[in-house]
């Protein structure tokens, strides 16, 4: 990390889950770059030069009723993020399948078996859509699918669908952290399918893919939407994620608007993912 000047929010949260999680998704696409989970809640930092005063008021946990939440931030000293998220970080089991740890985890007993090393990129698999993409993942076939893993974060999804047996795959991501956390991350799975790629979806066309996987936010789902339609072969599969089950009907309507065929959905602590079919 370069020497930037970062700004620390510390809010207590009452009752912690699912409000950490979910403050944790809303932060991070609000542009807060790293998360250190506490007793009391969570701590998050943002980059002082991308800081504005209103930057909270699309955080739309902090208005809700069912939990109380406070907060204070400070101007902070340059931290040691590896440090911080290495304390806070465990193994996560999806289905009894699937395990996501860290380098430092015990080699786990499930099928497949992936190393990850957030850094600042978001995708460990202990948010909700993170999980629910890995279960569409599990329990679809992707052998020799091509893929698009879009919003690739730490690269976690890109890097179970070669797993799966997909190839071959592009992990696309605006970000230049989770870029290249992205490509440590595909070197750490020795997976030879994944070219990872740094942008937005203006670096698509021409491509087209069997599979895409879109877990970005709803706002980016409805904007790109025509965009990933377009890249994707006939017959092939659409997951999305990234939104709340009140967000369900906007985004089916778009993805039905261009012609694909709503097939599953899967749900869990409020957070939904769909499958769709061209």
């Amino acid at each position: 990390m370069s020497n930037e000047i970062y700004l620390g929010y510390h809010f207590k949260v009452m009752p912690l889950q699912p409000a950490v999680d979910i403050l944790i998704a809303e932060l991070g696409s609000a542009g807060f770059e790293s998360f250190v989970e506490t007793d009391t809640g969570l701590t998050a930092y943002i980059q002082k030069k991308v800081f504005f005063e209103s930057i909270l008021e699309d955080i739309h946990i902090l208005k809700s009723d069912e939990f109380e939440i406070t907060y204070t931030f400070e101007e902070i000293e340059q931290t040691n993020w590896n440090a911080q998220w290495e304390k806070n970080f465990n193994p996560i089991v999806v289905d009894d399948v699937c395990t996501v740890r860290a380098p430092f985890h015990a080699i786990p007993n499930t099928p497949y078996d992936i190393i990850i090393e957030p850094k600042m990129s978001f995708g460990t698999g202990h948010h909700e859509t993170t999980h629910l993409m890995i279960q569409h993942i599990l329990n679809n076939n992707f052998k020799n699918k091509s893929l698009l893993d879009m919003g690739c974060g730490t690269g976690v999804l890109a890097i179970l669908a070669e797993k799966k047996g997909a190839k071959p795959i592009d992990a696309v991501d605006y970000d230049h952290w989770c870029y290249l956390n992205s490509i440590e991350n595909v070197e750490r799975n020795d997976c030879k399918a994944i070219t990872v790629i740094e942008g937005d979806a203006s670096v698509l066309k021409p491509k087209t893919y069997d599979i895409i996987l879109a877990n970005i936010n709803r706002n980016i789902l409805l904007q790109d939407m025509a965009t990933y339609v377009s890249c994707l072969n006939p017959k092939g599969m659409l997951f999305v994620s990234g939104f709340y089950n009140e967000d369900l009907p906007a985004v089916q309507a778009e993805c039905e608007k261009h012609l694909l065929k709503f097939e599953e959905k899967l749900e869990r602590n409020n957070w939904v993912s769909l499958k769709f079919l061209n």
